[in-house]
């Protein structure tokens, strides 16, 4: 018959014995984490992510009360899974895991060591190592948040700035061409690349096709008035073409006139012609 002495290694204190039966608890754990299991060699190679070693690490800060490398631990864990864009269902079952674990192994010291502790004794045990476990889903969940809402930000910065594609015709006429609803962060994210793109490329004309252009919100009105203002300032000439009556009603709405150096055209079309013919 196998006893508890046959299958742990005595030690003094929770702590060493973790530590001298730190096999049977990564063969323990992997009988919990039943879904997770399979996945351990896979998250490894994909984002260098040691799960077993990992949840030996959260062990030992959860054993000596050390709140603050749990909670460091847990946010470089959380970044760590936003990276990979890994399962947060996997790595939720491998904390309870871990969890279920830890207690099964507090069971097993006290039985060995014919500890018998009062209730007092042990919801004091109970809150100190939950929390601890606690403290480190919360603080990873944190962590991964914040790190896919900013990934999540870039890629939309990323994406608008590319959606305001500058094309040139010749050495003087450029087109850009705008789809979809101009809110006043994309207006914002439109003034910025065209402004830039006429300084750099050395822009003359600048044909502003709005045919794709579903809405434009009325707060991003006046910024887009503001950008014609810009690029007459640097010298430029604006040229709109295709704007559609629901835009022309949100503009005569706002009390807007297309003066000076702007020149609304039907299409795309028609301003070609009439441009690329005098440039």
């Amino acid at each position: 018959m196998v006893t508890l002495k046959n299958r742990f290694k005595q030690a003094d204190n929770m702590h060493d014995f973790f530590t001298a039966n730190k096999k049977q608890f990564k063969e323990a754990l992997l009988k919990k984490a039943v879904n997770v299991r399979d996945k351990i060699e896979e998250i490894h190679m994909i984002g260098n992510i040691n799960l077993i070693e990992n949840a030996v690490k959260l062990i030992h800060y959860v054993m000596e009360e050390d709140e603050d490398s749990v909670k460091t631990f847990a946010h470089q864990e959380g970044i760590a899974w936003a990276k990979q864009s890994l399962t947060l269902s996997f790595k939720l079952e491998w904390i309870q895991a871990i969890r279920r674990t830890l207690w099964n192994f507090l069971e097993q010291y006290d039985g060995m060591n014919d500890i018998e502790r009062t209730s007092t004794e042990f919801y004091n045990m109970e809150k100190s190592n939950n929390d601890m476990i606690d403290q480190f889903l919360n603080s990873f969940f944190l962590s991964y948040s914040e790190y896919k809402d900013k990934l999540i930000e870039e890629t939309k910065t990323l994406v608008d700035k590319l959606s305001v594609p500058i094309i040139p015709i010749n050495s003087s006429v450029s087109i850009v061409p705008l789809t979809g609803t101009i809110d006043m962060y994309r207006a914002s994210i439109i003034e910025e690349k065209i402004l830039v793109g006429i300084g750099d490329q050395r822009i003359e004309t600048l044909i502003i096709d709005l045919s794709g252009v579903a809405k434009i919100e009325q707060n991003a009105v006046g910024q887009f008035l503001k950008l014609i203002d810009g690029i007459s300032m640097m010298g430029a000439k604006t040229v709109t073409t295709g704007i559609r009556p629901k835009i022309v009603h949100i503009l005569i709405e706002a009390g807007i006139q297309f003066e000076g150096d702007t020149q609304p055209m039907a299409n795309l079309q028609q301003a070609l012609k009439a441009h690329i013919h005098y440039n």
